[in-house]
């Protein structure tokens, strides 16, 4: 937990309030949100709710107290502050108690310069502090030749005699030259991946022109709530009427490749990020292999081959009979090998019986069997749910 905020109802005191934990945990969100509709308060899109007390780290933000934000923007803001290292953390609250900054809006664009600035805490190791600055003019990376060619206690007194700093509760900070670009116009959140997610998607309206710069970002799987709220911040009514776009994904390519934005619907590609984030590196790497031999169609049917994995053998690198023999008596824990006997295993015969006796094929990322009763068309149709449904009835 980044911020602790307790928020109320500026205009009817007498409802009490609500403690909120920021950022927002995906977990917790709906119930958040519940809280704060109890309250009347919480908008998607308006600043309606009063900061009576905020808890952080970052002492600069006990500023925004008694100020009425937007939920949205305080979750968005804490998300930023929370990847933060501790210079970072330095170089934000020098420059927003510097700038005297209180809207989150300013305070969330200034997430994405303030690593221009330089803020000296402790004037002991002024080498240190020479090439701190040296990097932040260079945008936080050089070159390790230029790094040792640096006179770092040459360039921090140079700096320090400038007279160009200004004395923060946070140590002396010099804003060298940065400038608060408008990121965030205050309507579209910029992209941010805050946390691994399987899919990220860019979504526009239908209403905007093609090239528009008014993108939502959905960072799937999210919660019912929380895809709604960033609809209604982008004016959306109808999640129909948008156009998608498959900004960046977690899954293997064998997936990316077949999803065809202008068919899929955002509900089954939410749903298939729910049933992939869960799945291991190497569930992913068999995924692609089920991918390629079953061939689904769009993302409900990937869902569902993600659902049912267990139903299929996966040899990882085996491309040929021999390869696929081998992993199955060495590594698949089936068999009780003895490699003093190496020579006696006939790798290849085992390999072609078994490739005889089951639905399998080799990809690229090594042999993929399918081992279940009904067909793959059917695992992929959700046939399955039903089958087990008839089979108890009778």
């Amino acid at each position: 937990m980044m911020i602790q905020a307790v928020l109320g109802d500026p205009h009817h005191p007498e409802y009490g309030v609500a403690t909120i934990p920021f950022p927002i945990p995906c977990d917790q969100y709906a119930h958040c949100m519940e809280l704060l509709e109890a309250l009347e308060i919480g908008d998607a899109v308006k600043a309606d709710c009063q900061v009576q007390e905020i808890n952080s780290f970052y002492s600069v933000l006990k500023r925004t107290e008694m100020l009425t934000v937007n939920v949205e923007e305080l979750n968005y803001l804490a998300k930023r502050l929370d990847s933060f290292d501790t210079g970072e953390a330095a170089q934000f609250q020098a420059m927003a108690h510097k700038l005297e900054l209180f809207e989150l809006k300013d305070l969330i664009n200034l997430t994405f310069c303030c690593q221009q600035v330089t803020v000296i805490t402790d004037f002991s190791d002024l080498s240190a502090v020479g090439r701190d600055h040296y990097m932040n003019l260079h945008g936080g990376s050089a070159k390790t030749e230029q790094l040792d060619a640096l006179d770092g206690e040459e360039t921090a007194r140079r700096l320090i005699e400038s007279g160009s700093g200004t004395i923060t509760p946070y140590g002396v900070v010099y804003d060298n030259g940065m400038k608060l670009e408008q990121v965030y116009d205050g309507r579209c959140f910029p992209c941010y991946f805050y946390e691994p997610k399987p899919i990220t998607i860019a979504l526009t309206s239908k209403v905007e022109l093609e090239d528009t710069e008014h993108i939502t970002w959905l960072y799937l799987p999210m919660a019912q709530e929380e895809i709604d709220r960033a609809l209604q911040r982008a004016g959306i009514t109808d999640s129909a009427d948008v156009w998608l776009r498959l900004e960046d994904t977690q899954l293997p390519n064998e997936v990316d490749v077949l999803l065809d934005m202008e068919q899929e619907s955002l509900a089954d590609l939410n749903t298939l990020a729910q049933a992939a984030e869960t799945l291991s590196s190497d569930d992913m790497k068999k995924l692609g292999a089920v991918v390629a031999l079953a061939k689904p169609q769009n993302a409900e049917q990937v869902k569902n081959l993600v659902e049912n994995l267990d139903l299929f053998d996966f040899a990882p690198g085996a491309h040929t009979p021999e390869e696929y023999g081998k992993y199955m008596i060495q590594q698949s824990g089936h068999f009780d090998y003895d490699e003093n006997l190496d020579e006696f295993y006939d790798y290849e015969g085992y390999a072609l019986q078994r490739m005889n006796e089951e639905d399998g094929m080799f990809t690229d990322r090594g042999y993929i069997a399918y081992k279940g009763y009904i067909s793959l068309a059917e695992i992929m149709d959700d046939s399955q749910s039903n089958h087990m449904e008839m089979g108890g009835m009778a």
